[in-house]
């Protein structure tokens, strides 16, 4: 049996199991279910494959959900049973429910629902499965990722020992604010770890546009957040210093050069420039609540200098960790104090094994002077396999390595850095392979752009993109230059185009990228790449795929345009 569900305290109920102080999940899993959270943001069509795949026969959802739930009938009714909704139920719903032979009830229709009952619970095993996840995937349909209990429990192991180990463990004072998917295993095993601790958990109001406001209410003593939010808080901080006035951008500038510094000669954040930061960076700590120690960052790759600037203006570690579904989140994770680690995710948590495997075909050698090759992990965090899908977990677990996909390169410190990922690499028409993630974080580091796919194929001698402009900067940018024209329009502006293809040219230079890695043409969307298009995954990875879908028309003309660049 099956279970799906949204808010984790509200499930422990639903079945009639509440331990005060444990989560949801936790009583599911004591009373021998699995459970399934559903992303709500994947679309009908894979929460549809999802209830299906795993047979799902209870759902707990939403009450502003169930439209998108009932999508689903008639095929999803083959499994579910019953539907439970954490508020109201309309008569329209429980007819059209009804009408399937299901059974669906308001909340505090349910809460009567096994009154007076007792339950024996089943013995449980550390070997027995704690959660199917589904991942979200950037190809093909979601894969269920079978986690144990004892995955769980060993990477909260590792991740214990190691902040203890940098003296920064946790305490029951400690305070975190839930914002990323709860159906995504980060903010999953974030919020585990808090609750062994006796530490508080704070959920935001859904809007991102409060998000600044509910960190403000909380204030939070540990931040986790992927590079998109971390991004727009780098941006909105260098254009609020832009915007201060000639002595106040000066004042900022010596303050972050000061301070920047004395954290490369090894000294603490805390130690670094203290006077600095009472008089220069506390409006940012208080910007952020105040309280703020430890910042992590993960699900993609954080751009150094973004990284390097939040580590000395919010006066908190600001760390970043690296890890998947398959590996229980946590596999890397930078040290904090460590500056060298900048543009790294860290050494290897406590309790996994990692080694490189070489990749000849992209010229990585896990031999070499510098070792790069293809991440593979192996220890008791790893997932138990894909659900019903035993042809691709022997793909890519072998004699007990996983297969990460993603090529790293270690550090003389110990540390590994991400520098490319294994299957997206192509081959241009004039024989030469182009790693394009690695392209992309390079191009990521101007700050007139938010985001950037790169594309080429064997078909082709040169790369084209599609990238979303950063609407403040190229809005300053066309004041500047006398244009008067909306945001929309300036993205069609030729001029603007010759702009950013410039700004493109100029990174690519000072990275000394070879020449069949510069663009040659880009186009300008001013709608930032979404989920509601399905062109991202929730934790902000690019769906290449469906780009070229979506942009196929867009790609086809550059390539007809011959790449004729304006800068």
């Amino acid at each position: 049996m099956a279970l799906t569900i949204a808010a984790r305290y509200w499930a422990a109920m639903a079945i009639g199991c509440w331990v005060d102080g444990v989560d949801g999940h936790c009583a599911i899993n004591a009373h021998g279910l699995y459970c399934v959270p559903l992303y709500d943001t994947l679309g009908a069509g894979a929460v549809e494959f999802i209830i299906c795949h795993a047979e799902v026969s209870v759902s707990f959802v939403e009450e502003k959900k169930i439209p998108e739930l009932l999508k689903t009938f008639p095929n999803t009714t083959k499994y579910l049973k019953t539907l439970v909704s954490f508020g109201k139920v309309t008569p329209e719903q429980k007819q059209e429910v009804e009408k399937f032979g299901l059974a669906i009830y308001s909340w505090d229709e349910f809460l009567q629902v096994g009154q007076n009952q007792s339950f024996d619970l089943p013995v449980k095993k550390k070997s027995d499965i704690c959660t199917i996840m589904y991942t979200s995937g950037t190809t093909g349909d979601p894969k269920g990722v079978l986690i144990s209990n004892e995955s769980i429990l060993t990477l909260l192991a590792g991740v214990k020992r190691l902040l203890e180990s940098v003296k920064e463990e946790l305490n029951d004072k400690d305070v975190y604010l839930s914002y990323l998917p709860l159906a995504h295993i980060f903010d999953r095993v974030i919020e585990e770890l808090f609750i062994w601790h006796g530490a508080s958990i704070g959920f935001w109001r859904g809007d991102v546009k409060l998000l600044i406001e509910d960190i403000g209410e909380l204030k939070p003593t540990i931040f986790c957040a992927v590079p998109r939010v971390l991004d727009r808080v780098y941006t909105g901080l260098t254009q609020k210093v832009s915007a201060g006035g000639f002595l106040k951008q000066a004042l900022f500038n010596f303050a972050y050069s000061y301070k920047l510094n004395n954290m490369k000669k090894g000294r603490k954040h805390e130690e670094a420039s203290p006077l600095l930061d009472k008089i220069v960076f506390d409006k940012v700590k208080q910007g952020l609540g105040g309280h703020v120690r430890l910042i992590l960052s993960g699900a993609a790759p954080l751009s150094p200098h973004v990284e390097s600037y939040l580590k000395v203006v919010t006066c908190a570690h600001v760390i970043q960790g690296y890890g998947l579904t398959e590996t229980c989140a946590g596999t890397f994770v930078s040290l904090p104090h460590e500056m060298d680690m900048v543009g790294t995710v860290g050494p290897p948590v406590p309790n996994v094994d990692v080694c490189l495997e070489s990749v000849p075909d992209m010229g990585y050698d896990a031999l070499g002077s510098t070792p790069r090759g293809e991440i593979c992990v192996r220890g008791n965090t790893l997932f138990s396999g894909y659900y019903k899908r035993d042809d691709l977990t022997n793909e890519v677990l072998t004699d007990g390595w996983f297969h990460t996909g993603d090529v790293g390169e270690w550090q003389p410190d110990g540390s590994m850095k991400i520098i490319d990922r294994k299957k997206n690499i192509f081959k241009l028409s004039q024989g030469e392979y182009v790693a394009v993630e690695n392209l992309e974080n390079v191009y990521r580091q101007l700050s007139c752009i938010d985001s950037i796919w790169v594309y080429g194929n064997s078909f082709e001698s040169f790369l084209v993109a599609v990238a979303n402009p950063s609407k403040p900067v190229l809005e300053r940018w066309a004041e500047e230059n006398g244009i008067k024209i909306d945001f929309d329009s300036l993205c069609k502006d030729s001029r603007a185009k010759s702009y950013i293809l410039g700004e493109l040219t100029r990174i690519a230079k000072e990275n000394k990228l070879k020449g069949y890695e510069f663009i040659k043409d880009v186009h300008l969307d001013p709608v930032p790449f979404d989920m509601e298009r399905d062109l991202i995954t929730p934790t902000y990875k690019m769906k290449r795929p469906q780009l070229l879908k979506y942009y196929k028309n867009v790609i086809d003309d550059m390539y007809k345009s011959g790449g004729k660049r304006s800068a």
